[in-house]
């Protein structure tokens, strides 16, 4: 990132290609397609320089048409003074383009980055001028793209007339970004500041999404994260795995950090392996420092970094992305709402999709459950008419908001609306809850239980080990979790049916099933014991109280998986059952036995409690009251 000696040598053996910003400008005719450079990598001083030849001389230049990714800076030429002179048509918007777009004044290409190289190859897409940056030639010739190889390699292999605004600010990146000056057309020689892009900093609901994907990362995992403050934000919750790997298209300051800590080290990568593969990069100076002559970071070109069959190579292959909106069968969007241009496809689409195919890989989509302070949601019955699908509903394995983790791989609309919906903002949910009825999405007589006494209580999760040495996830019970209730009881035997519920009836309808899963906090509390599998949770035990109307105590039961009795599953159920009872202040609990069920009894007697007893029939009516400590 230092200019050689050898530039001024460079000047002097291709004095014709230093030519003024006037000779130069005066090659580009009417009609002309003109590419620019992506992102931070966007050469600003030639962009300017453009606008300025064309102020100068207004008929100089009509109907040329801009083309490039998205631009973080300026965009003086989407003017309506210049409409006869350019026409934008961007592969994705940013902030100083979406006005246009919307407006008519621009057009927006809707294709996955990976395809663009392919359009300018075959001439779909015809390229005339490139207007690119690049680092100081070496001592050979050679200028790296830097910070942005992306489209921009694909464009000056096919561009007929390739501009290059010379930078020594811009490091030079190792991979395929390297192009010599002897393929350039013209060159100018301007040192000026690369673009940065910053995101504020995450507040609490971000920082809760951060915290929850967080857990679905596994140690060894390749990682792909999006554009945003969400994705970027959740990788500062990442220092703590291991050996992680980097596959992405976006290269961000959060993710370099995580090379400097030594989180990232790509040494379990399955393809790449030991290298930090990227296609561009949006971040701070102290990122593009990083960068410079790093053995460790390549960038390549975007057809090779978001094929998803590239991707699907990576064992553990992660997705981080985030979206605009989801609706309750899944779909989502990251670029459009209604007839209101956003964003664009970008790279999500292909990353989500390579994900799913690769060997134990997951796609994450994360997303604050509301927009516009808490008066939108995020979670929508249904997308809004002319809304762009950017994700089907196969592309999602996991949808997280502040709220918590909705798995939606594998489920059916029921399950999907209702895990999706316990998620969502509070307020909304009752709303969702009618929609979903309404459109046939959920049960017609779906019960549910609006306000905080319905809420599910994220903070009564623990984890316990039993006295045989197995890892349970105590937590309480959620309005979608009907499916796994449904599994866990028709895998109890007769028996243990009988012993819980004092009847030989086996079946467990959705009715039924609904008394379990629907829960009045203020009345009642619900705990399931749970194996936490790769891809899918199993409950192993249930534990329950109910106020009693009566007494400033409350019926206590439990039921344990057939297979897993006796393995101390049931003293940490009952055990934690008395300290959130405690927690109440309720003096303790009731319960109601069969005589012939030796082994809840004993539960009972060791657990510390002072009981009475008596039998009734072939029952025990139990009180077991808290000692004081």
């Amino acid at each position: 990132m230092k200019s050689g000696k050898h530039l001024a040598n460079l000047e002097t053996a291709w004095l014709d290609k230093f030519a003024t910003e006037e000779e130069i400008f005066s090659h580009i005719h009417a009609g002309d397609r003109i590419f620019i450079g992506t992102g931070c990598g966007e050469p600003q001083y030639l962009v300017q320089a453009l606008v300025n030849f064309v102020k100068s001389k207004p008929k100089a230049i009509f109907d040329a048409e801009l083309i490039h990714v998205w631009t973080l800076g300026i965009a003086p030429y989407t003017d309506e003074k210049f409409q006869d002179t350019f026409r934008l048509d961007s592969f994705f918007i940013g902030d100083s383009t979406r006005n246009a777009v919307n407006r008519g004044t621009a057009d927006y290409t809707p294709v996955p980055l990976s395809a663009v190289p392919g359009l300018f190859r075959r001439e779909i897409r015809p390229i005339d001028v490139a207007l690119i940056q690049t680092s100081v030639p070496d001592k050979h010739g050679y200028m790296s793209l830097g910070i942005s190889v992306d489209i921009v390699k694909a464009a000056t292999e096919k561009a007929s007339m390739i501009v290059a605004q010379i930078n020594s600010n811009m490091p030079r990146v190792q991979g395929d970004g390297f192009i010599n000056i002897k393929d350039i057309d013209f060159v100018i020689h301007h040192d000026e500041p690369l673009l940065e892009y910053t995101l504020e900093s995450p507040g609490e609901i971000i920082q809760a999404i951060g915290k929850y994907v967080s857990r679905i990362i596994e140690d060894e995992s390749t990682i792909q994260v999006g554009y945003g403050i969400v994705p970027n934000a959740v990788v500062s919750y990442l220092d703590k795995k291991k050996h992680l790997g980097v596959h992405t298209e976006l290269l961000s300051d959060g993710i370099v950090d995580l090379m400097k800590r030594g989180v990232v080290d790509n040494t379990k990568k399955s393809i790449d392996t030991g290298k930090t593969v990227s296609a561009f990069c949006m971040g701070k100076k102290e990122t593009y420092e990083f960068l410079d002559e790093n053995p460790t970071i390549e960038f390549k070109t975007i057809d090779y970094v978001s094929n998803p069959l590239i991707i699907a190579k990576n064992r553990l292959m992660t997705a981080i992305n985030s979206a605009m909106e989801i609706d309750l069968t899944g779909q989502a969007t990251a670029e459009s709402l209604g007839g209101a241009f956003h964003f664009g496809i970008g790279g999500q689409a292909d990353f989500m999709r390579g994900a799913v195919l690769a060997h134990g890989g997951k796609s994450i989509l994360a997303l604050p459950s509301t927009a516009l302070n808490d008066t939108v949601s995020r979670i929508v019955p249904s997308l809004m008419e002319g809304t762009g699908v950017t994700l089907t509903r196969g592309d999602v394995h996991y949808v997280v908001t502040e709220y918590g983790i909705a798995y939606l791989h594998g489920k059916n609309i029921r399950e999907r609306a209702m895990d999706l919906i316990a998620i969502a903002h509070p307020k909304f949910r009752p709303w969702l809850i009618e929609e979903a009825k309404k459109r046939l999405l959920i049960y017609k007589d779906q019960a549910f239980i609006p306000g905080e006494r319905g809420e599910y209580r994220e903070a009564l999760e623990t984890y316990r080990t039993t006295r045989i040495g197995l890892s349970l996830l105590l937590r309480p019970v959620k309005i979608g979790d009907e499916s796994l209730l449904k599994d866990f009881f028709y895998a109890l035997s007769e028996d243990s049916m009988y012993r819980r519920f004092f009847s030989v009836r086996m079946d467990m309808p959705h009715k039924r099933l609904q008394e379990f899963v629907v829960v009045d906090y203020a009345k009642r509390m619900v705990i399931l014991a749970i194996f936490e599998g790769k891809d899918r949770e199993s409950v192993v035990g249930l534990g329950q109280f109910d106020m009693n109307k009566d007494m400033h105590t409350a019926e206590v039961a439990l039921v344990i998986k057939d297979g897993y009795q006796n393995m101390g599953i049931g003293h940490e159920l009952l055990s934690y059952l008395s300290h959130l009872a405690r927690k109440r202040g309720l003096l303790g609990f009731t319960a109601e036995v069969l005589a012939e069920n030796k082994p809840m009894l004993n539960l009972f007697e060791n657990m510390g409690f002072e009981i009475e007893k008596r039998i009734s029939e072939a029952a025990y009516e139990m009180r077991l009251m808290f000692r004081e400590v």
